[in-house]
Formats: structure tokens, C-alpha cells, sequence
């Protein structure tokens, strides 16, 4: 297994496949999953010719299932890690939902020559929670919703949101896959509950604001306007209009998971970007 330990002794696994002297793309992946989410990504990538790279998040996969630490600083941090021993120089950093905080935190802050471009697809930022700065976000009593049934019943609950919500499979007409319904439960029950019950914090409270004014490098915001998990009118429009160099491309119908659920669109648009 490939991994790293970072400097409070977490194990970070990852996959780094490709050839090394290719451009690189590493994935970040959302809650509470891990670097396999990324498959049909990874895969179309490495057939283009790139490097490809995903790891699995603090707490979540095959990492160590942290009790401390899972917190936005300290994923880019875990990052920064990550690229620093792997050397990575000109990377593209493509992140979805919570992976997408996870890059706009860490591209803000990487080291010069480190990332070339980045990506956010139905990410987290600008801030999820609901405010009176932020009146269109998620009403707090939502996310404790998420809180009090992933206490009660973890399995059932990761069962529940991909069979719902996440896919669109809620939708009259939705396409449901069982495999897809079981693999989000996969992933999401090998990670570890104290962790992601933090996340759940990490990703809907934290304002990534000055994250986004701060990148440099192009940057694409991809994001379904069917999103049922991260409500589209409060996160890509607004994530745009803070970058400095926003790329966008918002999809009719779509829901969060549309890298898994429509694959050929999202590949395609996301090799128009990364080749312009």
C-alpha cells in the first residue's frame, strides 16, 4: 500500500498510478468517502495519459481513523504533505463536494509551482451554513439532522443518502443503481465514525471566503443545479464570482453525484479545461 505519515503520525494512503513524468491530477473526494469515488475519473485520465493520484482523506478509507485533526487546516496540511513527498510540481487539483473546501484551502495556501489549475465540483465553498451573511445556506438544524442520524444509525444513514439524495435517485425517472447505492456504503463504513462525525462540522461551517479571493491558478466550478446536497445557487455561482480566474460550467438536472452518475459528460469537460 502506497502512504505517507504526516508530522502527527497519521497514515495517508493514496493511489499515485501513471507514468511520474506525466502532468499530474490528484482528486480529492467528499464525505465520507475515500480516493475510490474517483474510479471512472481515474481511469478515463490514466487512458489520456496523465498521472493520476487520490488519497483518502484523514479519518475516512484506508487512513487512520483520526480523532483529532479533522478539520479543514489540517486536510490541506495532509495535502501539502502528500504533494511535498510525492514532489509534485504543476499539479491539477480537482476536488468534489468536501474535496472541493479541501482544495480551494489548500491551493490558497500551496507552495509557488506546486498547482497549475483547479477544479471544484459541487463543492462546499463559498460556506454551506446558513447565516445572516449567508442567508441562502443550509439551516443549521439541517446539518444537525445529519448529526443525530448518523449517531442513531450510521449504517442505515449511509444507506439513505445515496439511495436519496445524492444521486438523484429520488427523482421520478432516476436511473437507480444498486452498485453505485452499495459502493457510496462501502467506502463510507470503512471510515472511522469519530472523524466523520467531525467532518460534517469541517465541511458545512467552514467559510472558505478568503480561500477563494486568494487562488491564482485557473479555476473551473462545475456544479448540477438538481444538487440536493449542496443547494446550487448558494455554493458554484457565488464560488465564481470570489475567483480570479473562474472557468464555470452549471448542468440542468444534474444532481451532487454526477461524476459517478454521468461520468462521460463531467470526463470530457473536465479534459477541455485541464488541455486549455
Amino acid at each position: 500500500m502506497d502512504t505517507i505519515t504526516t508530522k502527527d503520525g497519521t497514515i495517508i494512503f493514496f493511489k499515485d498510478w501513471g507514468p511520474k513524468d506525466a502532468q499530474p491530477i490528484v482528486f480529492h473526494h467528499g464525505w465520507p468517502l475515500s480516493g475510490d469515488d474517483w474510479d471512472a475519473q481515474m481511469m478515463f485520465f490514466l487512458g489520456q495519459g496523465y498521472r493520476v493520484i487520490a488519497h483518502d482523506r484523514r479519518g475516512h478509507g484506508r487512513s487512520t481513523q483520526t480523532w483529532t485533526g479533522n478539520e479543514m487546516n489540517t486536510y490541506a496540511e495532509d495535502v501539502a504533505a502528500l504533494a511535498a513527498a510525492l514532489n509534485l510540481k504543476g499539479a491539477i487539483h480537482v476536488g468534489h463536494s468536501t474535496g472541493g473546501g479541501e482544495v480551494a484551502r489548500y491551493v490558497a495556501r500551496a507552495e509557488p509551482g506546486r498547482v497549475s489549475k483547479a477544479v471544484l465540483i459541487s463543492a462546499v465553498p463559498p460556506i454551506m451554513v446558513k447565516s445572516p451573511s449567508n442567508p441562502g445556506g443550509l439551516p443549521i438544524e439541517v446539518l444537525d439532522g445529519f448529526r443525530k442520524a448518523f449517531v442513531e444509525n450510521r449504517a442505515q444513514f449511509f444507506y439513505d443518502v445515496p439511495a436519496g439524495p445524492f444521486y438523484g435517485f429520488n427523482r421520478p425517472g432516476a436511473k437507480v443503481s444498486q452498485g453505485v447505492i452499495w459502493n457510496w456504503w462501502r467506502q463510507g463504513m470503512m471510515g472511522g465514525a469519530k472523524a466523520h462525525y467531525d467532518c460534517i462540522k469541517a465541511f458545512s461551517e467552514t467559510d472558505f471566503t478568503e480561500d477563494l479571493k486568494k487562488i491564482e491558478v485557473p479555476t473551473l466550478v462545475m456544479h448540477g443545479e438538481d444538487d440536493q446536497i449542496v443547494p446550487f445557487a448558494d455554493a458554484g455561482p457565488l464560488s465564481a464570482k470570489l475567483l480570479k480566474k473562474p472557468t464555470t460550467k452549471f448542468y440542468p438536472g444534474l444532481p451532487h453525484g454526477m461524476c459517478t452518475t454521468h461520468p462521460d459528460i463531467i470526463n470530457n469537460d473536465l479534459l477541455a479545461f485541464i488541455k486549455a
